[in-house]
């Protein structure tokens, strides 16, 4: 992985979150179930072939595998995580799930038909603005070397009220993250920002 310092605080950053509200939607962040439900709605669209395998980059502790498992897929999964008490919980919460796996470790991050990436590019904390876009970049590009058919990911716009946002967010440019994308993957990139959430969801088919 780039940016190794970036990570480790972030990593670090949802540790803590995680010792203090457990696992539920506050321990990794979000404001509710409801949002989180939300994020992940825009992603099923676009991975959930019931036999496709999913690699889950930045899981937290595993929700994403009991919403899509609800919704019906029964691929492979794999979820993986910077912060080592998150994929312990995960592991622990999903031990009965044969087809799922959880690691810490990059490179044991198997190549998957596609990658989701929930929230990970939203938490800045105190690094520049500047590291942080291309810590982002390089992390798409991450996302994509996973994936045989697509990928997906969000982040929070800068269109959101200017006095609702918060210094120690990233808010990103939509046209800049769909430039970055094209220039990239110019087959099928696709944008949605027109949920109830101030963020926007990007789709790349490989």
């Amino acid at each position: 992985m780039t940016h190794p310092h970036v990570i480790d605080t972030i990593a670090r950053y949802y540790a803590s979150k995680l010792v203090q509200h457990g696992a539920t939607p506050a321990g990794v962040d979000w404001n509710s179930e409801q949002s989180q439900h939300l994020r992940f709605d825009q992603f099923v669209p676009f991975v959930l072939d019931s036999g496709a395998s999913i690699c889950d980059y930045g899981c937290g502790y595993g929700a994403f595998l009991d919403y899509i498992r609800w919704r019906g897929h029964r691929g492979a999964y794999v979820g993986f995580d910077a912060a080592g008490e998150m994929i312990r919980e995960a592991t622990t919460r999903h031990a009965d799930d044969r087809l799922a796996r959880f690691t810490s470790v990059r490179s044991d991050v198997p190549l998957s038909d596609f990658t989701v990436a929930s929230g990970i590019f939203n938490v800045r904390l105190a690094t520049p603005v500047e590291e942080w876009r291309e810590y982002m970049k390089a992390t798409i590009n991450d996302l994509a070397a996973l994936s045989r058919r697509g990928f997906a990911f969000n982040v929070l716009s800068s269109y959101s009220d200017l006095e609702k946002q918060r210094g120690d967010l990233y808010y990103a440019d939509p046209r800049a993250v769909l430039d970055h994308c094209l220039g990239r993957w110019p087959r099928r990139v696709a944008v949605a920002h027109d949920y109830d959430l101030y963020e926007f969801t990007v789709t790349v088919r490989l």
